[in-house]
């Protein structure tokens, strides 16, 4: 199998020790590219130099986290089109709005998020949205700026069946990864309602790690669990759903 991880953070701090074996279990598990999502200014740095030291698998993508916008975020985001200008990139994110650590910055997360838009636009790239507790003023958001503009992912997909309806109607796909394995998530009914054509698979690594690893560090090596759930769900065999996503993040990255 060729596996396509959309979203991962190898590159922090939480992978100094074992990076080489993370990436080597990776491998041998059939995730052959790592989709790298930027953080802020401080992440730019060892994202690359990931990409350099895994040339061809680890692919990067630039953005400002929503819950790194503070008061330089305009700062950050010259700093984020200047990175574009500089090198080469396959994505915008991450991006988006996050209501769940901290609502202070809310104005300018919304600020940052509409500018991630209009650069997905610029360079023709997708846009990879962080969600958490803010999908309605998402959807509002991109509603504004106008359906059909731009493309990407709703990492870690949050939303139900009805949401997945929205978003796929917007032309995005959804992200799924570990939470799709709990007990209590319901990205499965998501991912039923999306169908395989509009889903991707992604780690969020080192965060969200799937049944049975769960509240232990993530990484790629564990996506065939989350495709032996997505195969369940989706009544398809495990082969075609790592071919299918992968096909999907393909297309979307242009890889």
């Amino acid at each position: 199998m060729h596996i396509i991880d959309t979203h991962n953070h190898i590159y922090l701090q939480e992978f100094d020790a074992d990076r080489d074996e993370v990436v080597k279990r990776s491998l041998s598990a059939g995730v052959r590219t790592v989709m790298m999502p930027n953080i802020d200014s401080a992440s730019v740095a060892p994202m690359l130099a990931a990409e350099e030291q895994y040339p061809g698998i680890c692919l990067p993508m630039m953005g400002l986290h929503p819950t790194s916008v503070k008061e330089n975020y305009r700062d950050e985001l010259e700093l984020v089109e200047i990175h574009l200008r500089e090198h080469k990139y396959y994505g915008i994110g991450e991006t988006g709005i996050d209501l769940y650590w901290d609502k202070t910055f809310i104005r300018e997360q919304i600020v940052s998020f509409r500018r991630h838009l209009e650069l997905a636009e610029d360079y023709g790239l997708p846009v990879v949205i962080h969600a958490r507790e803010s999908l309605e003023v998402i959807l509002s958001e991109i509603e504004a700026f106008g359906p059909g503009r731009v493309t990407g992912i709703f990492h870690a997909f949050p939303g139900s069946a009805a949401d997945a309806r929205k978003v796929m109607e917007m032309g995005f796909m959804i992200g799924i990864g570990g939470v799709v394995t709990f007990r209590n998530g319901r990205q499965h009914e998501a991912a039923t309602e999306a169908g395989i054509n509009n889903i991707v698979l992604e780690t969020d690594a080192p965060y969200l790690a799937p049944v049975p690893h769960r509240g232990k560090r993530n990484e790629s090596s564990y996506l065939p669990l989350v495709i032996e759930k997505l195969s369940e769900a989706l009544a398809i065999s495990p082969p075609e759903v790592a071919d299918r996503t992968t096909a999907n993040a393909k297309r979307l990255f242009k890889i």
